[in-house]
C-alpha cells in the first residue's frame, strides 16, 4: 500500500494554476479588441468633436445608417424567424443544403455581394430588368438598395442565432400543441417564438450591428451619394482621405451608438 506524500493543498493549486496559464492569452484576446477601440477614443479630438459632427454630411449619414438598419433588423425578424423555425425542426439533405446557401454571406467578400445584389436587381439583372421594363422602378444607387445590402449580409446572422435558439425549444412542445388542436402557425407564433426570445434578441443585435457595419456591398450596389445612399461607414471612407479629424468624430459617434444600443440588448434580454 502507497501513501501519497503530495501535500493536501496539491490539488487546489493545480487548477489554479492552470487558469493562471489561460491569463496570457485571454489578455491577448482582449487587448486585440479594446486596444483599437481605446486608440480612437485617445485619437479624438474631444473639443473640436461638435464642430466635425456639424458638418453638412455627417447627420444625413448617421440618420440614414439608423433608418436602413432598422428596417434590416424589422425584415429580418418578418421573414428571418419563420425560416429560422423551419431550419430548426427541417430534417434531410435539402435543409442541409438550405443552411449551407443560406450562411454564404457571412463567408463571402461584402464587394462580391454586390456585384451578386447587382446582377440580380441591375436594371439588366434577373430581377432588376422586369421591374425596369414593366413598372419602371429602378433599385440601384438608391435608398432601397442600402436596405437590400443590408439584408443580404445581416440576416443570415440573424438565422443562425434564432435558429439555434429555437433548436433548443423541446419537440414534444410542438406534439403538446398539436393534441391541443393547435395549427402550425399558432404552435410557432404560440410556443416556438416565446421561448426563443432571448435568441431572438441576440440575432437582431447581431444583424443590426452587422448591417450598421455594412461597406462593400453597399458602396457596390447603392453607391456613395450623399444624403441618398451615403451611410455612416461610407461617410468615414469619405472624410477619412479629405478630413481624418471629421472621420475620427464620426467613428466615435457610431461606436458610442453601438455600445449603447448593444449594452441595451444585452443587458435587457440576452441572457
Amino acid at each position: 500500500m502507497s501513501i501519497d506524500s503530495r501535500p493536501a493543498s496539491a490539488g487546489v493549486a493545480s487548477p489554479l494554476r492552470s487558469r493562471t496559464s489561460l491569463i496570457v492569452p485571454a489578455a491577448v484576446g482582449v487587448a486585440l479588441v479594446v486596444v483599437p477601440l481605446t486608440a480612437l477614443l485617445l485619437r479624438a479630438d474631444w473639443a473640436a468633436l461638435p464642430q466635425h459632427l456639424a458638418a453638412p454630411t455627417v447627420w444625413p449619414a448617421v440618420r440614414l445608417s439608423l433608418v436602413t438598419t432598422t428596417t434590416t433588423v424589422l425584415i429580418s425578424l418578418l421573414v428571418g424567424t419563420p425560416l429560422a423555425w423551419l431550419l430548426a425542426r427541417a430534417t434531410g439533405r435539402a435543409a442541409t443544403w438550405l443552411r449551407a446557401v443560406l450562411t454564404v454571406p457571412l463567408v463571402l467578400p461584402p464587394v462580391v455581394g454586390g456585384v451578386a445584389l447587382l446582377l440580380a436587381y441591375g436594371r439588366n439583372g434577373v430581377v432588376g430588368a422586369p421591374l425596369d421594363e414593366i413598372l419602371g422602378v429602378t433599385i440601384p444607387f438608391t435608398p432601397v438598395a442600402v436596405v437590400l445590402a443590408e439584408v443580404f449580409v445581416a440576416m443570415p446572422f440573424y438565422v443562425v442565432a434564432v435558429e439555434g435558439a429555437m433548436r433548443q425549444v423541446d419537440r414534444r412542445y410542438d406534439a403538446l400543441a398539436a393534441t391541443l388542436g393547435a395549427s402550425p402557425w399558432h404552435t410557432f407564433a404560440r410556443v416556438a417564438v416565446p421561448l426563443a426570445t432571448p435568441g431572438i434578441a441576440a440575432g437582431a443585435a447581431l444583424a443590426w450591428a452587422r448591417a450598421l457595419g455594412e461597406f462593400g456591398a453597399t458602396i457596390t450596389f447603392a453607391g456613395n451619394f450623399v444624403g441618398t445612399t451615403q451611410t455612416a461607414p461610407l461617410a468615414v471612407y469619405t472624410a477619412l482621405e479629405q478630413d481624418p479629424e471629421a472621420a475620427i468624430a464620426l467613428s466615435v459617434v457610431m461606436l458610442t451608438v453601438s455600445v449603447v444600443v448593444l449594452g441595451a440588448l444585452r443587458g435587457r434580454w440576452v441572457r
